[in-house]
């Protein structure tokens, strides 16, 4: 099944006191592009988030939306600077020696000097924190996927319209081209009576030319490979290949290349005007392979 590279998921973990909340979504992109957004003390989970999201996407801009909220009463606790507050004590000694100045320090005014209290986060297990995050991401991720998985059916289902329209195209050239060498001929043979009046014509004369003309403007092979190319893609849509969006790209490319040389060939209005409706179809279908993953 083939999956769109424009998606969205989300999904939302509470693990005890804490709750995680992820968000994705994604546009086209020609390899995968992950960007996330997180709070610093996740900052160490990057290269996990990455490794699992490569799991499940190929392809595609990915930003990664993560928010992370502790209710635990004990993240953060208190830590006294022994050591640092007689130091404060030491100089202020030395002040009162050197200068002859009252020392009236208190503890509530040496508590606010700097580093004598500060608050301190608690260690957190990484183990129990991975645990929450990863499930709120395998929980986005799943959805994520299914909503490519969605949009890429009706992708294919247009993709495939598109490509019957081309066969059907394909066959009204070569419905046309064996008439185009009888209307040549014809042409032929009236201007040469024409130019001759009652003189005999040389019937391998107009023969001749007439192989000529159809050497020429003969389509056959470059007809035979775009049905080929054609069908080669309808098939690879039903794989259940991974990552099909660059191997649809190159097809698209031959099938270009292919309608292009039969519009060059063309001597003939109405196989011109199925050359750029040709053409056109075609980039209506490369502009719809750029979606696939």
């Amino acid at each position: 099944m083939i999956k769109s590279m424009t998606g969205f998921g989300r999904c939302e973990i509470s693990a005890g006191e804490r709750k995680f909340t992820v968000e994705m979504k994604s546009v086209n992109h020609r390899y995968l592009d992950a960007n996330i957004r997180m709070p610093k003390k996740l900052n160490f989970f990057e290269t996990a988030i990455r490794n699992l999201l490569k799991q499940r996407v190929q392809r595609g801009k990915v930003d990664i939306f993560i928010s992370y909220e502790d209710f635990s009463e004990g993240q953060v606790a208190l830590k006294y600077n022994s050591a640092l507050a007689a130091e404060y004590l030491s100089y202020m000694k030395q002040m009162e020696d050197e200068f002859g100045l009252e020392n009236d320090i208190r503890v509530s005014a040496l508590s606010r000097y700097p580093e004598v209290l500060t608050m301190e986060e608690q260690v957190v297990d990484e183990d129990e924190l991975w645990n929450g995050l990863k499930q709120a991401l395998e929980g986005a991720i799943v959805q994520f996927v299914e909503t490519r998985s969605q949009e890429g059916e009706r992708l294919e289902q247009d993709i495939t319209e598109k490509l019957d329209g081309l066969l059907e195209l394909v066959g009204q050239i070569e419905e046309r081209s064996p008439r185009i060498i009888e209307e040549y001929r014809g042409k032929l043979e009236g201007k040469v009576r024409e130019l001759l009046e009652d003189t005999q014509i040389e019937e391998s004369r107009i023969a001749a030319e007439v192989v000529l003309f159809a050497d020429k403007i003969c389509t056959d092979e470059e007809v035979v490979r775009l049905k080929s190319h054609i069908v080669h893609m309808k098939e690879t849509l039903k794989s259940n290949e991974n990552g099909i969006g660059r191997k649809l790209d190159f097809i698209a490319q031959e099938m270009n290349r292919e309608a292009n040389t039969i519009l060059s060939k063309a001597n003939d209005l109405e196989v011109s005007n199925i050359g750029i409706s040709l053409k056109t179809e075609i980039e209506k279908v490369r502009e719809q392979i750029q979606n696939i993953e």
